[in-house]
Formats: structure tokens, C-alpha cells, sequence
């Protein structure tokens, strides 16, 4: 049941829960064989980092985690999405494919060069992509057989600022954006993180970032598969780039339990 793969993790959570957290932009890990096909220099890369990584994401999770009333289940992604995206589609379907950001990046968040002209990216999508989703369709199994049911929440986080690569990022800025799904996410689960994440300044919907997570083996088919995405804006946790936490780190973890809590018992 604890996958161990060096390229994801999924950490056990209580029999009876239907709730799986997934964070899956929380890493700065890149394999080296990946790093070779990466153009930016050592430094032009961590600062790269810095910009794209919804950093300590996994840490929100695991501390909600240990607070819940009964315990969640998390899929965590070990590698950074600049090696793959796993939330991406992996087809044309990705609008993110516009500035360069589908399954595998081309492009940097400046929408300067990330990898050579030309890359192929079907290798990575093989070796990295489909393993993923196929662990997290099968985790999405598991919570259906055990619970009946399945509630993916998505853990983000995002800049103050809107950056280049941003479709949609002319929109509000609230401290928590909820990405929502018209088929996936029912009124009821969206009013439950509305309320459970209300202390901190405000909440949105889907803006600056929209939509959530769902396999695709699941996505818009079946309805006992629910799921919300959760954007934190990153001045509410943490110094902007890729800096330390602050004490903002465990209201959102406490946060982010009672929203556990709630959904673990609705819906």
C-alpha cells in the first residue's frame, strides 16, 4: 500500500478515509540524467526553482495530516515538475502548451529557454509521467473500494506577483484561491474550505488558477470522485522566492485539517 517509488510517495492514511491529499509541485529534486537536458546554469536554475515550486506544500500537507481527526491519505510528488508536470494533460488538450509548460516545460516561468529546440519530451513522459499516473489512478481505487468514495484535494501555492508564463493571472490574487471543477467539485465541498479557510484574509475561486486535479481515467466520468485544489498565496507562509516559513505554515495547516475533517464527513 506505501508506494516507495523514488519518483513519488503515497503515505497511508487512516482505512476508513476518503480524503487523499496530493501535492504535486512541492520538490526541487531533479534526477541528474534530467538535469542534462535543462539549458540554465546552475544558478539560473535555483532561482528557476524558486519561482516554480510551491514550496513547503508537503509540509501543510503532513502537518493537516497529523492533526486530522481521522488521518488522510498523501500522494506526494519527490520530483520537481520540471521534470514532468503530472497535472498537465499530456496532449494537445494542455493549454499550458501555448508558453512552452505542458507535460514537460520548454520554457521557464520568464518564457526564456528551459530545454534545447526541439526537445523531446516523450521519453520523460514515459519514464516519469505515466508511472505517476498510474500510481495516483490506483490511489484513487483504493479510496473508492475502502471508503465508497474519493475526495482529491490539490495542494498549491502561488507568487504574489503574476508571472510571465501566467494565462490567467489578471484576475484577483486572494491569500487562498480555490480551483474548482464544474463536474468534480459539488457546491458543498467548495463552501467547506470556504469556511474552513476563512481567517486568512480572504478566499477566491478560480483565479488566479482554476480547475483541479482528477486521473483522467476518472475525470469527468465519475461523480464519486470529488476534488478541490487549494492555491495558498505564498506572502501567508513563507518569504517570496523560495525562502523560509513562517509561523503562517501551521494556521494553514490547522486550516487545511478542519477542511479534512469536514469533507471526511460530508459530502
Amino acid at each position: 500500500m506505501n508506494d516507495v517509488s523514488p519518483a513519488h510517495r503515497l503515505f497511508p492514511g487512516a482505512p476508513e478515509s476518503p480524503v487523499l491529499l496530493h501535492v504535486p509541485h512541492g520538490s526541487r529534486v531533479i534526477p541528474a540524467a534530467v538535469r542534462e537536458g535543462i539549458v540554465l546554469d546552475d544558478g539560473a536554475l535555483e532561482r528557476e526553482l524558486d519561482h516554480i515550486t510551491d514550496a513547503h506544500t508537503d509540509l501543510i500537507a503532513e502537518r493537516a495530516a497529523g492533526r486530522a481527526g481521522a488521518t488522510p491519505w498523501r500522494f506526494v510528488n519527490r520530483l520537481s515538475r520540471l521534470v514532468v508536470d503530472p497535472e498537465r494533460f499530456p496532449d494537445e488538450r494542455e493549454e499550458m502548451l501555448a508558453v512552452g509548460m505542458g507535460a514537460v516545460y520548454t520554457r521557464t516561468t520568464h518564457r526564456e529557454a528551459l530545454r534545447p529546440d526541439g526537445f523531446d519530451g516523450r521519453p520523460l513522459v514515459d519514464a516519469y509521467f505515466v508511472p505517476y499516473a498510474a500510481a495516483m489512478t490506483d490511489a484513487v481505487a483504493q479510496r473508492l473500494e475502502a471508503a465508497g468514495r474519493a475526495v482529491v484535494v490539490d495542494v498549491h501555492s502561488y507568487p504574489c506577483e503574476r508571472l510571465p508564463y501566467e494565462l490567467h493571472g489578471d484576475g484577483p490574487r486572494p491569500p487562498i484561491c480555490l480551483g474548482s471543477d464544474p463536474f468534480h467539485t459539488p457546491p458543498e465541498l467548495l463552501g467547506l474550505a470556504e469556511e474552513a479557510f476563512a481567517g486568512f484574509g480572504g478566499t477566491g475561486v478560480n483565479s488566479p488558477f482554476g480547475g483541479t486535479y482528477v486521473p483522467l481515467e476518472y475525470y469527468g466520468k465519475d461523480p464519486r470522485v470529488t476534488a478541490l485544489m487549494i492555491e495558498i498565496r505564498r506572502n501567508v507562509y513563507m518569504t517570496e522566492p523560495g525562502g523560509p516559513a513562517g509561523p503562517g505554515l501551521e494556521e494553514l495547516a490547522a486550516a487545511l485539517a478542519r477542511f479534512v475533517d469536514a469533507a471526511t464527513k460530508a459530502i
